[in-house]
C-alpha cells in the first residue's frame, strides 16, 4: 500500500530513487565477482578469463582487476549517496505533504466530526502515525528493494555459473519469501492493535495535561498517574505481543539460511575437488551465497517496520476518508442585509433526544436580540447552527433572505463576529491573539479596537503590554481579561453580524459595565445576538427570546416580558433579589 501510494504521488522522484537504489546494489555486489576473477588469474594465469580478452600478462590482469575494483567502489559510493539523499528527501516530502493534507482535512471537517474524536487521538494520527511513514522510507524501503535486487542478480549469476549448485543453494529462498508473506498477514492485526493503543494513550495524556489545573485542585495526581499507567501497560502488552511473534522470524530464517550455505559450501567444494567447477567460480559462489542469504536475516526487521508503517498509514487514510456532511456553496455573504430568519428548525445531537422541534425566530437588520433561558435550553446550539458549526435536521435559516446552505461557509463566518462562552486564546502575545481576527490591520488599528473592547487599560498595565505572552489557552490571564481580548478579536473582523455567547459571564460588575458601554457603540449598524444568563446584559435589546427545553416560550422587549410575567419575570426577580431563589 505504501509503495503504490508513494509511487502514484511522486512518480518521477520515486522511479529515479529506485534506479539509484538498484545501481547502488548492483555495484555493491560486483566486488565478490572481481575477487573470483582475481583468484582465477592467480590459479590459471595466462589461461584465465581475463586472458581471453587479449591481456596475457598476469600482472597486467591483476592491475586491470584493481582498476575495475576502484571504479566499482567509487560508483557504489556515488549511487549510495544519491540513494540516501533521494529516499530521505522523498520521506520528508511525503511526510510533509501527508501531514498537511491530513491537517487540512481535519480543519475542514464538521465540528461534530472533530468532537467525536479525542484531541489525543487526532494528535497521534497527525504526528506519530505520519512519522512512522518517514521511518519506513528512511530505513525500510530501500532495504526491501535492494534485497529483491540481490536475489535477482545473484540468483541469475548462480544459474549461469553453476546451475547444479544454484538449485540446492537457493532452495530455501522460496520458503523464506512465502513464509515472510504469511508472517506479514499474521502480524498485520497485531500492529493495528499497537497503533490503536498508542492513540488511546496519547488521548489520556492530552486529557490529563489540558486538565492539569483540575487535577491539582482535586489532588488527583495519583489517580491520573494510575490511569496513564493502565493505558501504558495496555500499549506495552499489545506491543510485546507483536514483538514476541516478530522476534521468532529471524531465528527461523537463520536455520533455513544455514541449510542453503552448507549445501553451497559442501556440494560446491565437492564439485571443485572433482574438477567440474573452477576454483575462481567456487570462490565467487562462497562469497555470493553469504551476500545473498545473510541479508535475509534482516527481513524480519524490514517486515516489522513495514507493518508498523502500514498500520499507521491505514489510520491516516481512514481519517482522510471521513467526508464532511456540511457542504459549502459558492455564493458569497453580502453584508448589505443582515436580517436573520429561522423557520421551523429541527435539530438533535447524535444519539440524543431532539433539542429543537419546529423553532421560529427572527432578527431584523441592525436589530439587537437577546436569547435567555436555563442551562440546556439550546441557546448556544442555536447560534452555532447559524454559524454552520452544526447542520439542522430540517427547517431553514436565512440571512438577508438567502438560505445559509447556499452561502460560502468561509465568507459567512468571516462576516460574523463570534464570542463564545469558552474563551480560547492561542499561546502567543496579546497582540497576536487580538489580530487573529484579521491579519491585515496595523498594530495601531488593533490597539484602537482593544480600546473599544475595554481591554487597552489592563493590557498596558502589564509589564510587556501587548507583547505579553498569554500562555496556553490564555491561562496567564484572568477570566475577565481573556473575555475582553476575545471580544476585541471578534471586533477586529469588523463583522456585519455580532454574536455574543455569555460574553460577560467571566467578568465582574465593573468590567461588565465597561463592556456594555463598548457594546453599545459597536452594535450600531450591526445585527446582534446576545446570549445571556445575566439578564442585565439584554435589558436594552430590541427583542428577547426566552428558551426552555428547546422551545421559545416568550418573546418581547424587557418591559413587555416583565409585564407578561412567567419565566422571564421569575428569572429577573431571582437575579435582582426581588424573590428568594427557592421557587
Amino acid at each position: 500500500m505504501i509503495f503504490s501510494s508513494i509511487r502514484a504521488k511522486y512518480p518521477r522522484k520515486f522511479n529515479i530513487t529506485v534506479i539509484y537504489t538498484i545501481l547502488n546494489k548492483v555495484f555493491d555486489l560486483a566486488p565478490p565477482f572481481l575477487i573470483g576473477v582475481a583468484v582465477d588469474i592467480v590459479v590459471k594465469k595466462e589461461e584465465s578469463l581475463i586472458a581471453g580478452f587479449g591481456i596475457k600478462d598476469t600482472w597486467d590482469q591483476l592491475v586491470l582487476v584493481s582498476i575495475l575494483t576502484v571504479l566499482v567502489w567509487a560508483l557504489e559510493s556515488f549511487f549510495e549517496y544519491l540513494m540516501e539523499v533521494g529516499w530521505r528527501e522523498l520521506a520528508q516530502t511525503a511526510q510533509h505533504d501527508l501531514r498537511d493534507e491530513a491537517f487540512t482535512h481535519v480543519l475542514n471537517l464538521d465540528l461534530e466530526q472533530i468532537e467525536s474524536r479525542s484531541s489525543g487521538e487526532l494528535m497521534s494520527i497527525l504526528n506519530d502515525d505520519i512519522n512512522q511513514l518517514e521511518r519506513f522510507l528512511n530505513m525500510g524501503a530501500y532495504s526491501m528493494i535492494q534485497l529483491c535486487v540481490t536475489i535477482s542478480v545473484i540468483g541469475t549469476a548462480f544459474f549461469i555459473m553453476a546451475p547444479e549448485v544454484a538449485v540446492f543453494g537457493m532452495m530455501p529462498i522460496p520458503f523464506i519469501i512465502l513464509g515472510s508473506l504469511k508472517f506479514q498477514k499474521f502480524l498485520e492485526p497485531k500492529y493495528k492493535s499497537v497503533r490503536d493503543q498508542v492513540g488511546l494513550l496519547n488521548s489520556e495524556f492530552s486529557n490529563s495535561i489540558q486538565g492539569i489545573q483540575t487535577v491539582k485542585a482535586f489532588a488527583n495526581e495519583a489517580l491520573e498517574r494510575d490511569k496513564i499507567s493502565q493505558y501504558s501497560t495496555a500499549y506495552m502488552a499489545s506491543n510485546y505481543s507483536a514483538i514476541k511473534i516478530s522476534s521468532l522470524f529471524t531465528p527461523l530464517i537463520r536455520m533455513l539460511i544455514l541449510c542453503g550455505f552448507l549445501v553451497n559450501l559442501l556440494y560446491g567444494g565437492y564439485l571443485t575437488l572433482e574438477g567440474s567447477l573452477e576454483v575462481g567460480t567456487y570462490s565467487v559462489l562462497i562469497f555470493m551465497i553469504q551476500r545473498l542469504l545473510w541479508p535475509l536475516t534482516t527481513l524480519g526487521q524490514m517486515l516489522d517496520l513495514f507493518q508498523r508503517s502500514n498500520a499507521s498509514y491505514r489510520r491516516v487514510l481512514d481519517l482522510l476518508k471521513i467526508e464532511r456532511k456540511i457542504l459549502s456553496d459558492q455564493t458569497p455573504f453580502s453584508p448589505s442585509d443582515q436580517s436573520i430568519e429561522i423557520s421551523d428548525l429541527y435539530f438533535s445531537y447524535s444519539e440524543r433526544e431532539p433539542l429543537f422541534e419546529g423553532i421560529d425566530l427572527k432578527v431584523n437588520h441592525g436589530e439587537t436580540v437577546g436569547l435567555v433561558g436555563g442551562t440546556g435550553s439550546g441557546k448556544s446550539t442555536l447560534v452555532k447552527i447559524i454559524l454552520r458549526f452544526y447542520e439542522g435536521m430540517s427547517g431553514r435559516i436565512r440571512i438577508g433572505g438567502i438560505d445559509i446552505k447556499e452561502l460560502d461557509i468561509s465568507s459567512l463566518r468571516k462576516n460574523i463576529g463570534y464570542v463564545g462562552q469558552d474563551v480560547y486564546l492561542f499561546h502567543g502575545t496579546i497582540l497576536e491573539n487580538i489580530a487573529y481576527g484579521s491579519h491585515e490591520l496595523s498594530k495601531e488599528d488593533t490597539i484602537e479596537i482593544a480600546k473599544l473592547a475595554e481591554a487597552h487599560e489592563f493590557i498596558t498595565s502589564l509589564p510587556k503590554g501587548y507583547d505579553t505572552i498569554v500562555g496556553e489557552r490564555g491561562h496567564r490571564l484572568s477570566g475577565g481579561q481573556r473575555q475582553r481580548i476575545s471580544i476585541a478579536r471578534a471586533l477586529v473582523k469588523e463583522p456585519s453580524i455580532l454574536i455574543l455567547d455569555e460574553a460577560t459571564s467571566a467578568v465582574d460588575n465593573e468590567t461588565e459595565a465597561a463592556i456594555q458601554r463598548s457594546l453599545a457603540r459597536v452594535k450600531r449598524g450591526r445585527t446582534t445576538i446576545i446570549i445571556a444568563h445575566r439578564l442585565s446584559t439584554v435589558v436594552d435589546a430590541d427583542r428577547i427570546y426566552v428558551l426552555e427545553e428547546g422551545k421559545i416560550k416568550q418573546t418581547g422587549s424587557h418591559q413587555e416580558l416583565i409585564a407578561q410575567g412567567g419565566i422571564y419575570k421569575d428569572l429577573w426577580n431571582v437575579q435582582t433579589g426581588s424573590v428568594s431563589n427557592s421557587f
